[in-house]
């Protein structure tokens, strides 16, 4: 769902603040006005959700002096500056200092939304980066975001925080679209190097001179190697399959120089292989054992159970959000389908199956089972997928039923049990077997 954006109207003079509102918020914002820079400051810090309107001739701390103390709270943050007939210069010196862009009185309403427009989407856009920055050195965060309860989930989970203490070098295999990105990502993050870089390329995506020179150097627009770059860090080789046998050996070498244990952890990712091949007939052996001495298996979802039922549940509750619609309701057939489908996409496909689901629901039209089959058919001969005991499947609905209702009701027990036509101990029994607690939901 997009981040709503304000603008902070500073301006002295009562009827410019309240003109500038009026038509910025007839024209879709929400404004927030100030009579002085000062009051301004009282709200208005590092990562403020919006943009910034400001005269420059104001009584006590000048547009100026509140230009510069914003740029020192937040050099990121948008200023667009409001001027007087012979203030250009003024004006000029603010954009040095950081302003976003200047309006010379009197000035077109149509510019003045136009200019606020720009300058909240890329407000919009550096918000967002920074927050996935953050995601992205927060372990925490990155955990949670590898849902599942399966076995094979609790599994990568322990190895992900065993691992990332670790020293070594990780390998790490499994099938396309299973998330190895992001455990490459919670390895550095749950570990001792998770205040330093975390450096990431794509072995297939770049040409054997190009990637030579990004890795090793010398770089022809004079930036510094990704080696140098990630030292004392994490460098992670996605598509490691696809290194040459020149630049596995220069690969090796490095690893080698470094001694133990290393100055730069080395995380390869493999994104595919031959079914007939394995790692160490793709890669060197001196390098694989290397490299493979510490190795993680991201599961496929077709091995992950009633997994599939709650990351179907999360994702089409988010796509809901975002589209402003209802997410789809799941009937038991179309649970069976879901549990019972090959995934040769894994959580790629069914994130992709998911938005589907929701834009077909808004339209009133469509089915998962459709979709599902569209899907396959697309992707060519199945993978095999292991048939399971009805229980199973029943177990996985009812699981999916339970948790939906209680999320739909945030944490009611009273409104899910009658909403499911449930004595209370009968639905207490379930939620404890299936491992869910109502403090997950209010």
């Amino acid at each position: 769902m997009a981040r709503a954006m304000k603008v902070a109207i500073v301006d002295d003079e009562a009827d410019m603040r309240q003109s500038i509102s009026q038509w910025l918020a007839l024209s879709g914002f929400e404004t927030e006005t100030y009579a002085s820079a000062e009051e301004a400051l009282k709200t208005i810090g590092a990562d403020y959700p919006g943009v910034v309107v400001s005269d420059i001739r104001m009584p006590g701390m000048d547009g100026m002096a509140f230009l510069k103390r914003l740029m020192s709270l937040d050099s990121g943050l948008p200023v667009i500056m409001i001027t007087g007939h012979g203030d250009v210069p003024m004006a000029v010196e603010a954009m040095r200092v950081g302003a976003y862009d200047f309006l010379e009185k009197p000035f077109n309403p149509d510019r003045m939304t136009e200019l606020t427009k720009k300058a909240t989407n890329s407000r919009r856009m550096t918000l967002d980066s920074r927050a996935l920055r953050r995601e992205l050195s927060d372990g925490s965060v990155l955990m949670k975001k590898l849902i599942g309860t399966s076995a094979e989930m609790e599994r990568l989970r322990e190895d992900i925080l065993d691992l990332g203490q670790a020293d070594g070098h990780v390998l790490i295999d499994g099938e396309t679209g299973t998330g190895k990105t992001l455990v490459a990502h919670a390895l550095h993050a749950v570990g001792p190097r998770a205040s330093k870089k975390f450096v990431t390329i794509s072995c297939a995506a770049w040409s054997e001179d190009q990637l030579a020179a990004r890795l090793f150097g010398p770089m022809e627009e004079g930036g510094i190697p990704l080696i140098e770059e990630a030292r004392g860090g994490t460098l992670c080789l996605e598509d490691i399959e696809s290194l040459s046998h020149a630049l596995q050996s220069r690969l090796l070498t490095m690893i080698n120089d470094q001694g133990s244990p290393p100055e730069t952890r080395i995380i390869a990712i493999v994104n595919e292989h031959a079914p007939d091949k394995t790692l160490e007939d793709i890669l060197r052996p001196d390098l694989f054992y290397r490299l493979g001495a510490l190795t993680i298996i991201c599961p496929p979802l077709r091995a992950r159970g009633e997994d599939i039922l709650t990351l179907f549940t999360r994702l089409s509750e988010q796509f809901a959000e975002e589209y402003g619609c209802d997410a789809p309701q799941v009937a038991a057939q179309e649970a069976a389908q879901l549990l019972q489908a090959p995934w040769p996409g894994n959580v790629r496909q069914l994130v992709n199956i998911a938005e589907r689901a929701v834009l077909q629901n808004r339209r009133g039209s469509g089915s998962i089972a459709s979709l599902l089959m569209a899907d396959n058919e697309a992707a060519g001969p199945a993978l095999t997928t292991e048939g399971k005991p009805l229980k199973d499947y029943v177990e996985a609905f009812e699981r999916m039923l339970i948790d939906n209702t209680m999320r739909r009701h945030k944490g009611s027990i009273v409104a899910v049990m009658e909403e499911l036509c449930l004595p209370r101990r009968t639905l207490n029994e379930k939620m404890a077997k299936y491992s869910l607690s109502r403090s997950d939901y209010t």
